[in-house]
């Protein structure tokens, strides 16, 4: 399964940061880490320091977002990955609910591996543009919850 194949770079330690110190280094200085991922669910922390602060003494909301659409995106990049035809994806659409600030670390936790599992397929087997609102919740170690996101993509076969 190629989602397998993916995730092994993704729970590589290793592979992973330079992965996002190459092609999103903002998330790589954030701090940005994957806790967990499976075809399912994907589990995203961010933490509260210098660099992912504001002056209001929490971590900043681009921060947040950041680490609550990579979450979603995880899961979205699997089932993308060595799909054929080639599918592609992007973010339409991002909408964040605060109730809390963040002031440790946050956990993010998306899912809709099924979901989008599901579209993704559609996208391929239709070659008409799919699009999907996945789910994220930010948590902070209380079990609080500090954010809420609906992250829409969109996916469609590459034109060649």
């Amino acid at each position: 399964m190629s989602a397998d194949k993916f995730f092994d770079v993704v729970r590589n330690p290793v592979k992973f940061r330079l992965f996002l110190l190459s092609k999103l280094p903002s998330a790589f200085f954030s701090g940005v880490r994957v806790r967990y991922a499976d075809e399912q669910k994907a589990v995203v922390t961010i933490p509260y320091k210098w660099f992912s602060t504001n002056p209001f003494r929490s971590t900043y909301f681009a921060c947040l977002s950041m680490a609550a659409e990579m979450s979603t995106g995880l899961l979205a990049m699997a089932h993308t990955y060595n799909e054929n035809p080639p599918v592609s994806m992007l973010v339409l659409k991002v909408e964040g609910n605060f109730s809390k600030k963040a002031t440790g670390i946050t956990t993010f936790t998306c899912e809709d591996g099924g979901m989008v599992k599901q579209v993704v397929r559609e996208a391929a087997s239709s070659g008409k543009g799919t699009i999907v609102t996945m789910r994220s919740v930010g948590v902070n170690k209380e079990g609080e919850v500090v954010a809420e996101f609906a992250i829409t993509w969109s996916f469609k076969v590459k034109s060649k």
